[in-house]
């Protein structure tokens, strides 16, 4: 079984830096889309940024210029580097991972459990 966890959250000042990472382990086979998604108190959860297994990437209107995500293939890791954080950017941060446990199964989603992160102002 395959599993997917976050770690790298924490408590920051705005204007300051974090680096989240995701790591996929167990039994894979490939690992397409990896993204990054966060749900703040009250709010439905949304995609912040996004990674195609050819690297193409997409982000929220809310990060660009702030955050960027990166992936290591042969490591099947993800990260998310997130510069001049505002308090908006408070939230439990998800990773999800898009997984094919065998050649011939379908692709699943995976989530992590997710990592607080918290910007006081």
């Amino acid at each position: 079984q395959a599993q997917v966890v976050e770690s790298g959250g924490g408590l920051v000042q705005a204007g300051g830096s974090l680096r989240l990472s995701c790591a996929a382990s167990g039994s894979m086979f490939s690992i397409n889309a990896m993204n990054w998604y966060r749900q703040a108190p009250t709010k439905e959860r949304e995609l912040v940024a996004a990674s195609s297994d050819v690297a193409d990437t997409v982000y929220a209107d809310s990060v660009k210029g702030r955050f960027t995500i990166s992936r290591d293939n042969a490591k099947n890791l993800v990260y998310l580097q997130m510069n001049a954080l505002k308090p908006e950017d408070t939230a439990v941060y998800y990773c999800k991972m898009q997984i094919k446990r065998t050649r011939w199964d379908a692709w699943s989603g995976y989530w992590g459990q997710g990592t607080q992160v918290t910007v006081s102002s």
